[in-house]
């Protein structure tokens, strides 16, 4: 561990990938910006965050850049990376990523998480290799830290850095998000026993941990009762001699940006050329990841129960979804694109006519400015998760929303739905009860639309992203006193565990 005099606290960001990607091409080293993920939300926020404790706040951002980068070159990247992005890289070989991030994460916590657990695989390698990405990145922070700084880790890739880095760095503060679910514990058990302890021992090495909702806290909280046999009170954990807060911290969008986006001259003109594509019929947006999660086979069928039944509507209605590639190149993603490539034909097959597609589908990423534009343009955004941990893309349609109308469809699985109640809140597993919505949504009239979208707008602009950022820190810095008496590991978790088989 480094030490020295650091003229304020400096906030050490930690997440599997950083803000940027590195590209090798004909032994030339090139740094191309990241889209998505929670790496560029974070970066504009931190650049512009307000003085916390400190007159100076300063911070560095430590993760995978993307590739394997030679041994002649990691010198030079790392340099570049300290001093044009303000990071630090960890470096590791293309083998050592792909059974990390798409062995463990991606093949085992995200189905799990998520609720899929016949998606779930439970291989010792993907484990092992978990683990041994985790103490790399432990090793390559231990290069860095200083004795001020504050860890603030990121996602269900790294849940088993806190207590690694805990052991080594016993008096820096450390906190952690989960960007995603936390499950109920009858799913967490189905992890191997020596697993699931160690996930929860390595994320108690933190001194405060949040989740984006109360339910997920209480889930998590639940776990570690049962399985390591520490009780809380108000969300506090006595874990050695710490205190562990627990506490929920929904994230938010940056609204001012996405609001100003779309009420720009150029937003405006965007939106118009974007709306004279689609004549006079009615918008209905979906765009997400190619993800199972997402709900998107659901989301299309419940389309087409409404086709069915509101003829009315033929000629007059066209969805457009925009599905987002990710994790390419995984068996369970390729199946799912050529099931929802197959739905959409068939449904334009059987609504279809000569002037009027009822599917207008696009299988790419889209720049930024042209999704504030496909907000802006849109009657109804239809956002149906099976589970997401918050959903951004709901808050976001919110915020684009200049003139106040429009309608969010939104799944009551969604982290989002617990903030955005004035939404049509629907069972995304339920194709009748999402046609009903469309239906309502498309007949809604303005006035209605108006006086929803003004109360969560209203709701957005108070509880930005900056809002969830700062108070997590605040949180993790000052925090409140715990209380009085915070439950130990105890007899009472022997007492009741005594006739029970371990965990």
């Amino acid at each position: 561990m480094k030490t020295g005099n650091n003229p304020g606290r400096r906030i050490i960001i930690v997440s599997n990938r950083l803000p940027f990607t590195v590209e090798q091409e004909n032994g030339e080293v090139r740094f191309k910006e990241s889209a998505g993920g929670v790496a560029t939300g974070l970066k504009s926020l931190l650049e512009s965050m307000p003085p916390l404790l400190t007159p100076k706040p300063d911070y560095l951002w430590v993760g995978w850049p993307g590739g394997a980068i030679s041994e002649r070159q990691r010198s030079e990247v790392q340099s570049r990376a300290r001093s044009e992005f303000r990071s630090h890289c960890v470096f590791l070989s293309e083998e050592d990523f792909e059974n990390f991030y798409q062995g463990f994460c991606n093949k085992t916590i995200w189905p799990l998480f998520h609720y899929f657990p016949s998606n779930a695989s439970y291989d010792e390698n993907y484990w092992l290799q978990y683990k041994k990405v985790n103490e790399a990145f432990g090793e390559s922070l231990l290069e860095v830290v200083e004795q001020d700084d504050i860890l603030w880790i990121h996602d269900y890739h790294l849940m088993l850095l806190p207590d690694l880095l805990r052991k080594k760095l016993p008096k820096v503060r450390i906190g952690f998000f989960l960007h995603i679910p936390f499950p109920q514990l009858e799913i967490f058990r189905l992890l191997p026993a020596k697993w699931r302890r160690e996930i929860l021992e390595g994320l108690l090495g933190a001194d405060l941990i949040g989740f984006h909702t109360h339910d997920y806290m209480e889930y998590f909280l639940r776990c570690v009762q049962r399985i390591l046999g520490y009780k809380h009170k108000i969300g506090h954990l006595a874990v050695g001699d710490r205190t562990v807060k627990v506490g929920a911290f929904p994230m938010g969008v940056d609204f001012k940006k996405f609001h100003a986006a779309a009420r720009s001259l150029e937003g405006r003109k965007a939106k118009e050329e974007l709306r004279k594509t689609f004549a006079e019929t009615k918008i209905i947006l979906s765009v997400d990841r190619q993800d199972y999660s997402k709900g998107i086979i659901h989301r299309l069928q419940g389309f087409e129960a409404m086709l069915e039944r509101n003829p009315q509507w033929h000629g007059k209605v066209t969805l457009l979804m925009i599905v987002v590639p990710s994790r390419i190149g995984i068996q369970d993603y390729e199946e799912m694109k050529k099931q929802i490539e197959e739905l959409v034909g068939k449904i334009n097959g059987k609504f279809g006519a000569i002037h009027w597609a009822p599917i207008n589908y696009h299988y790419r990423s889209v720049p930024f400015d042209t999704l504030v534009s496909l907000y802006a343009m849109s009657d109804v955004a239809l956002v149906t998760p099976l589970r997401d941990g918050m959903n951004l893309v709901a808050k976001e349609y919110v915020a684009s929303r200049t003139d106040r109308t429009g309608v969010l469809i939104l799944s009551e699985m969604a982290g989002a739905a617990k903030e955005l109640g004035e939404a049509i809140i629907v069972n995304p597993n339920h194709r009748e009860e999402i046609a009903e919505a469309l239906k309502a949504a498309l007949e809604m009239p303005c006035k209605e639309q108006i006086r929803r979208n003004r109360t969560m707008q209203n709701r957005l602009k108070r509880f930005d992203v900056a809002h969830w950022a700062t108070g997590f820190i605040r949180e993790l810095v000052v925090g409140r006193r715990p209380p009085r008496r915070v439950l130990r590991r105890t007899s009472e978790f022997r007492r009741e565990n005594s006739h029970a088989p371990s965990l």
